[in-house]
């Protein structure tokens, strides 16, 4: 029961599948079930039909008897001696006078139930075409005729055929047809639904094929299925030709990024530092003038960092980021970047660590940067009289690094996307502190590209802790 259960849990209510299924069961259903009401009525009729005729050719056959009989004996002898011949276990006869009395009757009645004949008995007039009657638990088919000899009118003949027995059996009949049919509709649900399972799986295999396509894999993706039908085939080529303009527009973008960002790097750069060459020879300059340069230095300076981290990443996605890979020892550069950190932050920042000796193997200038985007974060995130501690610590051949702050927290929701590139959880806030969405994206490349891998862990209130997993 609890499998079936958990089963019926994990069942899609909109899959294409369940759809089917539903709908090639039920028109199965109703077919079958439109067969098996159509073979009941049928077998139904020519049952009765046959008793029906039976019984009408009796009906017609004693008044030609009695005629007979009437010639050699008396009347009344003659009537009971044809009803005698026409009577068997299942045929009964009675003639019953127009004053409503019995003239003569079958001598077998005497084997049915009083009340079964009583009612029998009680009948005024029988219908000319046979039907079906029933009393009691018993069934009858039963229909009369007038009885006349030489053109006398004795009565009405009652002629009654009982089908109790056959009527049984055909009841069961319809029961087991109607539970064969049950069964029969739900092997044949139970094979739908497997054989539509089965005809879905190119499906499923191309949409698992799908799934794990990267950016990076985009102009080498190829989506192929051998056994697939034909229709099948044409999504798949449709999706790889989806795929191409996917990778060359990415690739366009990317190639776009890049000269931008560096054809706008140079010039910016030379600006910055004019500006910076005014700003040293300032005895010259109205305070207004100052804090109007001060300011455009600034933004000239948040504006080439961000055109260098838009070259970073464009470099990464292109393969063409270069990595500096040597052996460091890494409590002497993290104590190096919290040195650089504190010049211009008055924070109290600490390092906790296991061991003094832990040995990795990074580019050192850009796991510096890695960790200043880290500091830079929690310091915006966070109060001003919060701490910022770093965590070193190392796991058989991997190194871990933690930033640990005491911030504002990360929402829930929001946490599987800081690593996007522009992506920002406060809008307001990031425009205060002159964030622009890419630092904690900066990081994640730089780290994958160094062999490992960041999380972060935050609660609203509590603080934030990102972790970075180098190799040693």
């Amino acid at each position: 029961m609890k499998q079936i259960i958990k089963i019926w849990r994990n069942v899609d209510p909109f899959s294409l599948q369940l759809r089917l299924t539903i709908g090639i069961a039920t028109f199965s259903a109703l077919v079958l079930g439109s067969l098996a009401v159509w073979t009941s009525w049928r077998m139904q009729h020519i049952l009765i039909d046959s008793h029906k005729h039976n019984i009408e050719q009796i009906a017609q056959r004693l008044p030609q008897d009695v005629q007979v009989y009437s010639e050699m004996i008396q009347l009344e002898t003659g009537l009971q001696k044809a009803i005698n011949n026409l009577t068997n276990t299942n045929t009964l006869l009675w003639l019953k006078t127009p004053d409503n009395k019995i003239l003569v009757k079958s001598p077998t009645l005497n084997l049915l139930s009083v009340s079964t004949v009583t009612e029998l008995m009680s009948l005024t007039k029988m219908p000319i075409q046979a039907q079906v009657y029933k009393v009691n638990q018993s069934y009858f088919v039963w229909c009369g005729s007038s009885v006349q000899i030489q053109g006398k009118l004795l009565g009405e003949l009652f002629v009654v055929k009982d089908i109790t027995r056959e009527q049984s059996m055909f009841v069961l009949m319809v029961q087991s047809l109607g539970i064969t049919s049950i069964l029969a509709i739900i092997l044949l649900t139970v094979a739908i639904a497997f054989y539509i399972k089965r005809s879905l799986n190119p499906l499923r295999q191309l949409n698992h094929m799908a799934a794990v396509i990267s950016v990076e894999d985009l102009g080498q993706a190829q989506l192929y299925l051998d056994n697939a039908p034909s229709e099948v085939k044409e999504l798949a080529q449709t999706l790889n030709m989806l795929l191409l303009r996917l990778s060359q527009s990415w690739e366009q973008e990317r190639e776009f990024v890049s000269n931008v960002s560096h054809e706008l790097r140079t010039p910016l750069t030379i600006v910055h530092g004019y500006l910076q060459s005014i700003l040293r020879r300032q005895n010259n300059l109205t305070q207004t003038q100052q804090e109007a340069l001060e300011t455009a230095a600034s933004e000239a300076e948040r504006t080439i960092r961000l055109l260098q981290d838009l070259l970073d990443l464009a470099r990464a996605d292109s393969g063409h980021l270069q990595l500096q890979m040597k052996s460091h020892v890494l409590h002497d550069l993290v104590e190096e970047v919290v040195m650089m950190a504190k010049k211009y932050s008055d924070r109290i920042i600490t390092i906790e660590s296991t061991t003094h000796s832990i040995e990795i193997n990074v580019d050192y200038s850009r796991l510096k940067q890695i960790l200043l985007n880290l500091i830079d974060n929690a310091i915006n995130y966070s109060e001003d009289h919060t701490p910022i501690l770093f965590k070193l610590d190392q796991l058989q051949d991997k190194a871990i690094i933690q930033v640990c702050d005491q911030g504002y927290g990360i929402p829930l929701q929001h946490q599987a996307r800081i690593f996007e590139r522009f992506y920002r959880v406060d809008q307001s806030r990031s425009h205060r502190t002159g964030g622009c969405g890419l630092g904690l994206s900066i990081v994640k490349t730089l780290v994958e590209g160094m062999g490992g891998s960041v999380s972060v862990q935050s609660k609203l209130g509590e603080g934030s802790i990102f972790t970075i997993v180098l190799p040693t």
